[in-house]
């Protein structure tokens, strides 16, 4: 049966890394910051990534890799990566696309700390952003700039659960050639799948209803592969690991 052919709670519980020659049941925790290398050149090769392998767990490790490979399967993304925290993809995601000079277009409902980013921090970088309101079609159109580089939402919001209309929202940012990110922690892919209503990266606070137990910190970016590049040199370099 194909990935395509599967139920999404046989996709949930049945991927899952290699089994290693140990032949575990559940995949082990690599409790490790670095990996061995065969020699220098195999070192240089994966760094410079003509070779695909781990080197350091604050670029890739095998526990992150099997959760980002069942993320992107139950959301439909090409590729993704994993963050420490909810609000480190959410910065992710954003700080990876923009420069000074650049505009962001988001929804007004947004998460507390998703606002703090929007109005203390980006201002700083001199990036600017305006809130277009999710019951009014003509406040997208409004504001929307040649500088729009980003288009963010959340749907259903944290904490007021405000729905806006994913599919129109994608073809009115793809019309103007802008990614659209929407942040889906509330509603998960077993509710909602942006990337199949036309978004270009998803985003989650797995702390949330991918963890499901309130015993986890995690975060992850899904999405197109060349968006995802560029998100996973950001986090690379400056470390939301």
């Amino acid at each position: 049966m194909s990935d395509e052919q599967a139920h999404f709670e046989t996709l949930a519980i049945r991927t899952q890394a290699p089994v290693s020659g140990e032949r575990e049941h559940s995949v082990p925790l690599y409790l490790t910051s670095s990996f061995r290398f065969d020699d220098a050149e195999h070192a240089r090769a994966l760094f410079t990534e003509e070779v695909a392998g781990n080197i350091y767990s604050r670029y890739a490790n095998p526990n992150t890799d099997e959760f980002i490979s069942k993320l992107c399967l139950l959301e439909g993304g090409e590729d993704g990566i994993a963050t420490a925290s909810g609000m480190s993809a959410v910065f992710t995601a954003i700080a990876a696309r923009v420069s000074s000079g650049d505009h962001v277009l988001a929804s007004r409902a947004l998460f507390g700390s998703t606002h703090q980013i929007f109005t203390r921090i980006l201002p700083k970088w001199g990036v600017s952003y305006d809130y277009a309101d999710a019951s009014d079609p003509t406040s997208w159109e409004r504001l929307v700039r040649a500088s729009t580089k980003l288009i963010f939402i959340e749907t259903p919001s944290n904490p007021g659960l405000e729905l806006l209309d994913l599919r129109w929202l994608a073809a009115f940012a793809s019309s103007r050639g802008i990614p659209l990110v929407v942040d889906n922690c509330f509603a998960t892919p077993y509710l909602q799948r942006p990337l199949a209503l036309g978004a270009n990266v998803v985003i989650h606070s797995a702390t949330k209803y991918i963890d499901g137990q309130g015993r986890a910190l995690g975060g992850a970016i899904v999405g197109d592969a060349s968006y995802i590049a560029e998100c996973r040199f950001f986090a690379r370099h400056t470390g939301p690991a």
